[in-house]
């Protein structure tokens, strides 16, 4: 029988260091579990802050219409340069903009349980002091996969939300002509990164 470890952790309902879930676990396993999770945090909030930095710049020097062309030239190459060492970096997301960024069964299942966990903080009106996160080992292959949420902020919504500019939404569709990535709300689960390391 493959013998395996799966363990999730979620920011708002367990810590980072909770339990494996397989008791037969061993301390190397659980250690080099822990260190792709700091890594895969680390490579996820690079991505995050980049494509940020990027769509800052664009959106400053021409629009949200730049911004929109920038996201659309720049959010690909960013995830492949990081996607090195084993490790593949990306997006995903229930309602997607790309294409490209379709979820899988297994980060399908993981987006339904982070968008069930922020519409809980939204109802208990706070935010979530930790990442809502989620990772599961293969101690056969070595695979490695994490997710992160990405949670609807302020700076989201006008290409993202319910009242999207009309200029904005033909650059859009000008791109994305499936876009189906509009109409969320303030605090809504967006997405998340989506990151995978198979051992070379």
């Amino acid at each position: 029988m493959k013998k395996s470890i799966f363990l999730i952790a979620l920011g708002l309902a367990v810590s980072a260091g909770c339990p494996f879930a397989n008791a037969q676990n061993n301390e190397l396993a659980e250690s080099e579990v822990q260190t792709k999770v700091k890594q895969a945090r680390v490579h996820a909030k690079a991505l995050g802050g980049a494509l940020k930095s990027r769509l800052k710049q664009a959106i400053q020097s021409g629009g949200l219409e730049a911004g929109v062309e920038e996201c659309k030239l720049a959010a690909e190459p960013i995830a492949e340069g990081l996607s090195q060492n084993g490790w593949e970096v990306g997006r995903t997301a229930l309602k997607v903009r790309n294409p490209n960024n379709v979820p899988d069964e297994w980060e399908r299942e993981q987006l339904a349980l982070f968008a069930s966990l922020l519409e809980k903080t939204k109802l208990e009106e706070k935010q979530p002091s930790t990442p809502i996160d989620t990772y599961k080992y293969d101690s056969d292959s070595g695979e490695f996969r994490y997710m992160m949420a990405i949670q609807q902020g302020q700076v989201c919504m006008a290409c993202h939300g319910a009242q999207v500019a009309p200029s904005v939404k033909e650059t859009i569709l000008k791109h994305y002509p499936k876009d189906e990535a509009t109409g969320f709300e303030l605090g809504e689960l967006r997405g998340a990164f989506t990151l995978t390391y198979s051992p070379q």
